[in-house]
């Protein structure tokens, strides 16, 4: 009787440990690059919010795990080799700066090649958001650098331009070196003289140190954060708009390999993302302003005539965008129309209407 107890005792031990081991948590390992530093708005709340959010998520049903290897900083690539990291399989996850790859992910720069639309990072980051997924081109342009399109990120409330000297209208602009990245640099083709320089946000201190440039064009949370107070004193308040400039991507290979929980997962944290890094950079802005200004910084606010005429003076910049598109087979001029139907219908005004522009040519 007492041997029978036994192994009656064993017998339920072996089927609760054969149970238990059925349904045991995997373990997914998902290494996460990016270029910028750890600092960077962007990559700081991937940590603190994306995997925070992934991981309660996977937690609730129990069946998987995340074993997350965050690389930033140029550990593994630079901030311009992100897409290229993510394709060759260096990275399984990666936030890509897209402006650094116009000839790669034209559609991309969309919401730059339409300036003075919209100062709101929420609104431009859900209609980019969401003509991608109307519109199959965007992540088509991905799936050609073996890579899964998950969303967009806007993180800048608006271009501002910060210089060395004082600058109050475009007269002051004019026959100057500006330091941009990608089709922002194309906004200076209207001033008189006016050149830019590609650069990147870790590189925008140093070049306006040294002389290299005479102004930089980026927004103030990251003059905030890299401190451009101390070398470009003195802010042009223009309200270029905000610009989406970076999108999170997975590698094919690996997105292929995962658990539909986890893709599930993964898609739905990239959009809650998205909206928490966008309303971040909205909820800064007003505050990182305030700091610039405590650490020796002067805002002036461009008169609405000049910000007017700045518009006016390029080239349509949207319409050649669209006919690229349109010329290579992709529908650039029905994205463009329903870009700016998208933060017209949001409440935003433009300067100058380039779609309008665009179908009257």
């Amino acid at each position: 009787m007492k041997n029978h107890a036994i192994r009656m005792l064993l017998g339920a031990i072996l089927v609760a440990m054969t149970s238990a081991s059925s349904f045991a948590t995997e373990t997914i390992k998902a290494v996460v690059i990016d270029g910028y530093p750890a600092r960077a708005l962007w990559v700081k709340e991937f940590t603190n919010f994306f995997i925070p959010e992934i991981d309660k998520r996977l937690a609730m049903s129990g069946n998987y795990k995340m074993d997350w290897q965050e690389s930033y900083g140029g550990t593994i690539v630079k901030p311009k080799g992100v897409l290229e990291g993510i394709k060759l399989g260096l990275g399984d996850i990666g936030i890509v700066t897209t402006i650094f790859h116009s000839s790669k992910l034209p559609s991309q720069a969309i919401a730059a090649a339409t300036p003075f639309v919209a100062d709101d990072a929420r609104a431009v980051a859900k209609a980019v958001d969401e003509i991608a997924k109307e519109f199959p081109t965007m992540q088509a342009e991905f799936e050609k650098q073996n890579q899964v399109y998950l969303a967009t990120g806007v993180v800048l409330d608006t271009y501002q331009l910060f210089s060395r000297n004082p600058v109050n209208a475009l007269v002051d602009i004019e026959g100057s070196k500006v330091a941009g990245a990608g089709m922002n640099l194309r906004y200076l083709e209207g001033i008189k003289g006016a050149a830019g320089v590609r650069g990147g946000l870790t590189d925008f201190y140093n070049m306006v140190q040294t002389g290299l440039v005479d102004h930089a064009m980026l927004w103030p949370e990251a003059a905030k954060t890299f401190k451009i107070a101390e070398v470009a004193p003195y802010m042009l308040r223009a309200n270029i708009g905000a610009v989406n400039s970076k999108t999170i991507t997975v590698n094919k290979g690996y997105w292929e390999r995962l658990p539909d929980e986890v893709k599930k997962a993964l898609q739905e944290v990239a959009l809650a993302y998205r909206d928490h890094v966008a309303g971040i950079a909205m909820d800064r802005a007003k505050a990182s302003r305030d700091a610039y200004i405590a650490a020796g910084g002067t805002i002036v606010d461009m008169d609405p005539a000049e910000r007017t005429a700045w518009a006016n003076a390029m080239p349509n910049i949207a319409a050649e965008w669209a006919k690229k598109l349109d010329d290579a087979g992709q529908p650039g001029t029905p994205m463009l129309n329903a870009y700016m139907a998208k933060l017209r219908n949001a409440g935003f005004e433009p300067v100058r209407d380039w779609a309008a522009e665009n179908a009257a040519n």
